[in-house]
């Protein structure tokens, strides 16, 4: 094998690598999403003044 071969297959080894971790960070989610929607947020505390 060539040098350029060499170069060809780890540079497809190091993207397969990254799209995999992409896609396995995607189903591993935190509790809350992160954004500003406060899905995540405890209200528990909060007095509510009418």
């Amino acid at each position: 094998m060539d040098t350029q071969t060499i170069l060809v297959f780890a540079l497809f080894l190091i993207a397969v690598i990254y799209v995999v971790r992409l896609v396995y960070r995607s189903f591993n989610t935190k509790t809350s999403c992160g954004s500003s929607c406060k899905c995540g947020v405890d209200f528990s505390k909060i007095d509510v003044k009418k």
